[in-house]
């Protein structure tokens, strides 16, 4: 047991350190004063988004860019979002919206749809994002301003948060503690290896040409977690591609409650460790369990350490992603226990088959 606290303390350290490093690289995109005018096809790929999508579609039309198109991909929704849509195209001649093909077998949905999108897009720059989110002004012109910094072919962006509801805030901040914590988000522009990869499906964009020539939706048409597995394809074939957080340039409202939650969490969560249950629960036995140890086989002056690393690593990772401290570090216990929970579930899905998104049944491979 000795040997077993002493690795808990050690992980401790190295995600503290992992988070200070990301606090001082200060991993944002930077907010660019320069304006361009290259075309650059925003694409959305929908499915029964009813309630979300007019308020992305009017975000995008208050933004300051002014050379867009804007393609809605309505992928079989049996909502009214098809009809909400056409209405504001009408209204908005930039903005127009296509009815998606048959799912193909061996596709998901999303991935489906995104390959669609790219096919009709005509501009120099391809924006996925999704219908829950809401762009604010600048966001254009930074994405090409770091795009021809880096000469990069992919820069995914990781989006502020809105959350609402109580089961959101028990659930949504782990995207960030999880990434903040573990990777060196600089590092996957600045090392050439596929290990440090990280990306963010809410905001992907693209090099259109070089997009094209690579069908890079295409290639991963059964990923689960698409985002990352492209990203790790770009790298490998030796092109430039980043991931930032978003310093407040876009947003999402990723869930309503703590259902859809548990739902989303648990559909990608176990994928984000290669489908590797073993891997997922020792990582959870070092980060939840091996803390919790520590209260029993730690006296009070020997915890001071640990929990000082836990705090200031909260602390670090809720400024950075623009969430509340305070709420972030109260909530920390109870994050912690939901993060075990959505553990659980995602195992049980991978092993039973029974994941489904938006009506579909997922099968991780």
């Amino acid at each position: 047991m000795t040997i077993f606290i002493y690795a808990v303390l050690v992980f401790l350290v190295i995600r503290f350190s992992v988070t200070l490093f990301n606090f001082l690289s200060n991993p944002k995109l930077a907010r660019s004063l320069k304006h361009y005018n290259d075309e650059v096809s925003i694409l959305i790929p929908v499915r029964d988004e009813e309630n979300d999508i007019l308020h992305l579609l009017k975000s995008i039309r208050e933004q300051d860019y002014t050379n867009y198109e804007v393609i809605v991909l309505d992928d079989g929704s049996s909502d009214n979002t098809y009809a909400l849509v056409s209405k504001f195209c009408t209204e908005n001649p930039r903005f127009k919206i296509v009815k998606g093909k048959a799912l193909p077998t061996n596709w998901l949905g999303k991935n489906y749809a995104c390959h669609q999108l790219a096919e009709l897009a005509t501009g120099k720059y391809l924006l996925f994002v999704d219908a829950d989110e809401q762009i604010a002004r600048g966001l254009i012109n930074s994405l090409i301003a770091r795009m021809e910094m880096g000469k990069l072919a992919l820069l995914s962006i990781f989006t502020n948060q809105v959350m609402q509801t109580l089961g959101e805030k028990l659930t949504v901040p782990l995207m960030h503690f999880i990434l903040l914590n573990l990777l060196p988000l600089r590092l996957v522009k600045l090392s050439k290896n596929p290990a440090f990869a990280a990306a963010s499906g809410q905001c992907m964009f693209f090099n259109a040409q070089n997009y094209k020539e690579n069908r890079w939706h295409e290639q991963v048409r059964h990923q689960v977690v698409e985002d990352v597995e492209i990203i790790k394809l770009v790298k490998q074939e030796k092109f430039n591609a980043e991931a930032l957080l978003a310093n407040g340039l876009i947003y999402c409202r990723m869930y309503k409650n703590l259902n859809e939650a548990l739902n989303g969490f648990s559909k990608n969560l176990l994928a984000g460790f290669g489908n590797n249950v073993l891997i997922l629960l020792f990582y959870q036995l070092l980060v939840i369990i091996g803390p919790v140890l520590l209260l029993f086989y730690f006296n009070i002056s020997l915890l001071v350490l640990p929990v000082a690393l836990i705090v200031l690593s909260r602390t670090m990772i809720s400024y950075l992603s623009g969430q509340n401290v305070l709420m972030n570090l109260i909530l920390h216990p109870f994050q912690m226990l939901f993060f075990l929970i959505i553990s659980f579930i995602s195992i049980k899905k991978h092993i039973s088959k029974t994941g489904t998104w938006k009506g579909r049944t997922i099968n991780t491979i």
